[in-house]
């Protein structure tokens, strides 16, 4: 049953931020692709979408407009972020996403794009690589709506997330009108009914004529979500032309990591040069890494001990530079690399390393780090909590290595010393000081 919900904020939001958090600010388990593949692979699916073509070079966007032969365009950078509309790239070149009306425009704008980085306010200052351009017809809608469908903890299972106001800021219409936002649960068993699809279409406001294809869209869209494993597929502004067309005029579409050795022809289509270099090396190691714009690097294992030493960072005044879970079977060698990542990072002023020896034992991670303060050569303070299993074998091993590494037991102590020595390399690299710890 359709049902308005009034305290929509967290599905809503969660329906939209998936795809638009930066990624230097979440933990991701979701491939993410360009829009001209997610374009592609609604058209695979029967779903109607404005004609156009990607190009990597300013000749192709020329011939692709040329092939179009209409003198109403729409050119957009591809690019993995949110807000590419008014974004500014490396050149000065402001906006994502433009109308032109001849292919000479075409190339021209093409030009301004390709190869450069687009900066929005989710991709942070150095921006990413617009390696791609797609150029589609431009439609003008009778109407505008809202579509997503992706995976609810509550529900356990899929869920609809629908609105009348499409082409917006779904957050911004979840928090100012909760009463505009439809959520449709859906019984994984079942899957999505056509009947029930009929329902939304109508409840959306789609005019007759336009209600059997518009949940004739819905009933794809979800056998694409369910057969393709993925995590979120949002249409917006999902749209109803004058003549009761029905047509998908943006996608974005999310796939479960965990589903890649089932889904290697998804998963082919990911774009490394969107992608943090320091997540992908992390990911050879099994690493969970995520960057952040902080000068404390971390290594942990577990998740919510993660959160917890971040946490206790910033209550001491310090900023942690990553979240860095080596989970319970990394090798010396894998914590070798996960402090290779973490002192990659020019900001990076001091290492923090707290372990609960659980399944992941306290000696094996004495010898990664000890084979990366020797092999790296590293030049900034290291702080070491390590408790549980195998701690004392670990501490011996630390105790004669003969390395400036600073051992504590207490998580408050050892966060505040990492603060504080952060403080002191950084206020040493102001003044130019050529400070070593190891």
């Amino acid at each position: 049953m359709l049902r308005s919900l009034s305290a929509i904020t967290s599905v809503a939001q969660r329906a939209s931020m998936v795809a638009r958090k930066p990624i230097q600010q979440q933990q991701k388990r979701f491939l993410n692709i360009h829009e001209y593949l997610s374009v592609k692979m609604l058209r695979e699916y029967g779903i109607n979408a404005p004609k156009g073509d990607v190009a990597t070079t300013p000749e192709e966007a020329y011939q692709i407009a040329k092939n179009l032969g209409s003198d109403d365009l729409v050119i957009k950078a591809q690019v993995l972020a949110g807000g590419r509309g008014k974004g500014t790239f490396d050149n000065g070149f402001k906006g994502g996403v433009k109308t032109f009306s001849t292919p000479e425009e075409a190339k021209e704008l093409a030009s301004n794009m390709l190869g450069h980085n687009l900066v929005t306010k989710q991709t942070g200052a150095e921006g990413k690589p617009c390696n791609a351009v797609y150029i589609c017809e431009r439609k003008y809608a009778r109407n505008e709506y809202y579509f997503a469908i992706l995976l609810d903890r509550k529900s356990a299972g899929p869920v609809i997330v629908a609105s009348r106001q499409g082409g917006v800021d779904i957050e911004t219409v979840a928090a100012q009108d909760p009463d505009a936002i439809i959520t449709l649960p859906v019984d994984p068993k079942l899957g999505l009914q056509k009947d029930a699809a009929l329902k939304l279409a109508k409840e959306l406001g789609f005019t007759p004529k336009g209600q059997d294809e518009a949940a004739g869209i819905f009933l794809n869209l979800y056998k694409l979500f369910t057969e393709k494993d993925a995590t979120q597929v949002e249409i917006n502004p999902l749209s109803e032309s004058n003549d009761h067309q029905v047509l998908c005029m943006d996608a974005k579409l999310n796939f479960d990591d965990n589903a890649a050795f089932k889904q290697k022809d998804v998963f082919a289509l990911r774009d490394f040069t969107q992608e943090d270099p320091r997540e992908i090396a992390a990911a050879k190691y099994e690493l969970n890494y995520i960057g952040l714009d902080g000068n404390i690097g971390c290594l942990v294992n577990g998740a919510g001990l993660a959160m917890a030493t971040m946490d206790i960072i910033q209550l001491h005044g310090g900023k942690p530079a990553n979240f860095l879970d080596v989970g319970g079977s990394a090798t010396p060698e894998a914590v070798k690399a996960a402090f290779e990542i973490i002192t990659s990072d020019p900001k990076v002023s001091s290492a923090f390393v707290n372990i609960f020896g659980g399944i992941m034992r306290c000696d094996i991670i004495a010898e990664g780090i000890i084979a990366a303060a020797r092999d790296l050569d590293l030049k900034i303070p290291l702080i070491v909590r390590l408790r549980g299993t195998k701690v004392e074998e670990a501490k011996k091993l630390i105790a004669e290595s003969g390395l400036r590494i600073f051992a504590e037991n207490e998580l408050d102590s050892a966060a505040q010393k990492a603060v504080q020595f952060s403080n002191i390399v950084s206020i040493a690299r102001e003044a130019n000081i050529d400070i070593k710890f190891a």
